[in-house]
């Protein structure tokens, strides 16, 4: 079947015509090292190592897993050879701080070829994946001693890392964990206890695993508030910095998944295991946050890459595949059948598919750049403005997405019709693969609750007023545009309904604080609806100063705008009624009656 090939093409429009990366590079001071020909020659590159490497790993992952035997793991044929590529060419270090190792190059460049990687070989990339957050979390949060000892590690790549976060008996509610950290002599911690769907947890790619684990003090006060945050390394540093001593942990088995076969998804047990402590002790859970907000940008990203890889997929079949004649009449008569592109159903699915792997494209690469000016921006105002941003838009980008990620790969599957569910043609992997993706890391409710509870209501919608303020501009601004009139008027009317329905919720909830999480997940696709309508209006824009041009990206661009315009954002209006109607539907029933 078709290998996936890097749609370099679209991350360019994305880049520099839409979101204007290279004047967002310069106001950052990072032009000359960012500088459009370089962030090209470093895509060009990556696109290589995922087309030539990576692609046809992807489904030597699913078919052989990985490997258990007395607690080490062995990868599928072929992920530890592609790891050692991937380190010798320098990929770890490119958006990491020099002082450690790191290229110093922009975090959002990085985003770009997690892109790539995630698209070409999901299983693969969560291996190194894991490791940029446990980085940003040591960045952020550890010690001198522990930066030198581990971040270096890790922006070499040589040693990787995980969160250890899960336990059998609580995965969402964190303040039941019971791990337990035990002080020692030596100003170190003895970790004990089990963690579960540990992913990348163990492995046979590099020397080390770094773990970054959250465990209670003996003294710690209960629930969420008595949490504490700790390194613990596969293998206990040396005096000389490299991987020493055996520590006392080991996975205890490997989790039978329903996709990600070719990453390993472990049960570790840490048995008095020798740790450190990262940030205050009891603040473990708000220090872990930098590292499940780097995971949930992460995990929007997987979102994107099973639309991405659904749709070139049942792209190039529909294209070759000949079934029945078009109604209007036969498209290649001298044919025995027309290819089943012609078909406005399978339209409608291809369509659907594209709409929201460039939507989820701009909405990412936007993201990307608020990490970058929160991290490098001078300017205090700027580096708020981005982090309120990112707090409100990063729940709607890891849900949304990755909803929309799982729709885009049932519909890539729908479009191959039997064979797609044949597993020769990988759509039904892109399936299962894509199926974790709207659970861990928070699941959809969760994030819901997240964006509407936390997020908006209890900021009294000044995080929503910053984004939807945007929105009013841009259609303020282009009122008076006549192609795109009709387009502009929609996402006015939204974007004013958008803030009217987070205050009806909000009324309810003052009666009813159940009313917001019977209303979060539909406000939450709505909300992302909306966004998505705003960045495709966005790219419409751009196209029609183009439309002379003979590249047809920019007739591509305007036309599926529309289609997002009429085929896709009237579903607000099935959200915005279920939202809006209350919760009593649902609390009306006793337990016995379900």
């Amino acid at each position: 079947m078709t290998d996936y090939k890097a749609p370099l093409r679209d991350m360019e429009f994305t880049l520099f015509e839409l979101l204007k990366f290279e004047q967002h590079y310069d106001a950052l001071g990072v032009s000359e090292d960012a500088s459009p020909d370089v962030v090209r020659a470093i895509l060009e590159e990556s696109a290589k190592f995922c087309e030539g490497v990576l692609a046809p790993l992807n489904a030597v992952g699913d078919r052989e897993g990985c490997q258990w035997d007395n607690g080490e793991v062995r990868t599928p044929a072929g992920f530890k050879e592609a790891y050692q590529q991937y380190v010798e060419a320098g990929w770890p270090s490119m958006s990491h701080a020099p002082e450690y190792g790191g290229q110093g190059l922009p975090e959002s460049l990085g985003t770009v070829i997690s892109e790539m990687i995630g698209t070409a070989n999901w299983s693969w990339g969560m291996y190194p994946g894991l490791s940029h957050g446990a980085m940003k979390t040591l960045e952020l949060h550890g010690t001198d001693e522990q930066r030198q000892c581990y971040l270096t590690k890790l922006i070499e790549g040589s040693w990787t890392g995980t969160m250890c976060l899960t336990e059998p008996h609580c995965g969402t509610d964190l303040g039941m964990l019971r791990t337990k950290a035990e002080p020692q002599d030596d100003g170190s911690y003895a970790i004990t206890g089990t963690k579960i769907f540990i992913s990348a947890g163990e492995h046979d790619l590099s020397d080390n695993i770094v773990h970054i684990v959250l465990a209670r003090l003996p003294d710690a006060p209960a629930g969420t508030k008595g949490i504490s945050l700790f390194v613990v390394p596969k293998f206990l540093p040396n005096d000389s910095g490299e991987a020493g001593e055996r520590n006392t942990l080991a996975c205890g088995s490997l989790e039978h998944k329903m996709g990600i076969h070719g990453n390993a998804t472990c049960v570790m047990n840490f048995d008095a295991a020798k740790g450190w402590l990262i940030g205050p002790p009891n603040r473990g859970l708000n220090c872990m946050f930098t590292f499940m907000n780097t995971a949930r940008l992460g995990t929007a990203l997987q979102g994107l890459s099973h639309a991405e890889l659904g749709y070139q997929k049942s792209l190039a079949y529909a294209k070759d595949r000949v079934q029945g004649r078009a109604l209007s009449g036969p498209a290649q008569p001298d044919s025995a059948a027309d290819p089943i592109i012609v078909h406005q159903d399978v339209r409608r699915m291809l369509l659907t598919q594209k709409a929201f792997a460039e939507g989820g494209r701009m909405l990412s690469y936007y993201l990307a750049q608020l990490v970058d000016i929160e991290h490098l921006s001078e300017d205090e105002d700027a580096k708020r403005e981005a982090s309120d941003l990112l707090a409100l838009l990063t729940p709607i980008a890891k849900a949304f997405l990755t909803e929309t990620g799982f729709e885009s790969a049932n519909l890539g599957l729908q479009c191959f019709g039997g064979h797609g569910y044949i597993q020769e043609w990988g759509m039904e992997q892109n399936v299962r693969d894509a199926r974790i993706s709207t659970l861990y890391e928070g699941t959809t409710g969760i994030q819901a609750l997240d964006l509407l509870g936390r997020k908006i209501l209890m900021t009294q919608g000044e995080l929503l007023k910053r984004f939807t303020k945007q929105i009013h501009v841009f259609c303020k601004e282009n009122a008076e545009n006549e192609a795109l009139g009709d387009m502009i008027q929609q996402l006015n009317t939204l974007n004013k309904e958008w803030g009217e329905l987070a205050m009806h919720v909000g009324l309810l909830a003052m009666e009813n604080p159940d009313e917001v999480s019977g209303a979060a997940v539909d406000f939450l696709m709505y909300s992302g609806y909306v966004t998505l309508a705003f960045f495709w209006a966005k790219a419409a824009l751009v196209a029609q100063a183009n439309e002379g041009s003979d590249d047809p990206v920019y007739r591509a661009k305007i036309k599926t705008a529309r289609f997002y315009f009429a085929r896709v954002l009237p579903r607000t209006q099935g959200h915005r009624e279920a939202a809006r109607a209350g919760g009593a539907s649902m609390a009306d029933f006793s337990l016995d009656e379900f």
